[in-house]
């Protein structure tokens, strides 16, 4: 029996000092080809030695106030897959109000 793979591909342009300038991503089998984005977090689990790998990149041109955005969402987001992998309320909903503190202490969270 073959085993499908699914490919997920990350381009960056860099400048001639090396920093990020343009980052693409394709993920064919999640319907996303060639789409460009300002900033990524990508982090990947060794289970082998017990640690974090990760890679974190945005392009110069990022601007600041977008930054504190995609921190807060992506926040946010490890919460929800928290609470999905561990099935811990608890402590999904610390994180959750981690998140509205952060938000609030950045002003980024809009008036109702």
């Amino acid at each position: 029996m073959t085993k499908k793979t699914s490919p997920i591909r990350i381009e960056v342009s860099l400048d001639e000092n090396k920093v990020p300038e343009k980052i693409i991503w394709s993920a064919p089998d999640g319907g996303v080809d060639h789409e460009e984005a300002q900033a990524m977090l990508l982090a990947l689990w060794d289970g082998q030695n017990q640690e974090t790998l990760r890679m974190d990149l945005w392009i110069k041109e990022m601007p600041i106030d977008q930054m504190k955005m995609f921190f807060h969402q992506t926040l946010l987001t490890m919460s929800d897959t928290y609470l999905r992998a561990t099935q811990d309320d608890k402590m999904a909903g610390t994180m959750k109000e981690f998140c509205n503190y952060f938000a609030e202490k950045l002003n980024l969270k809009k008036d109702d």
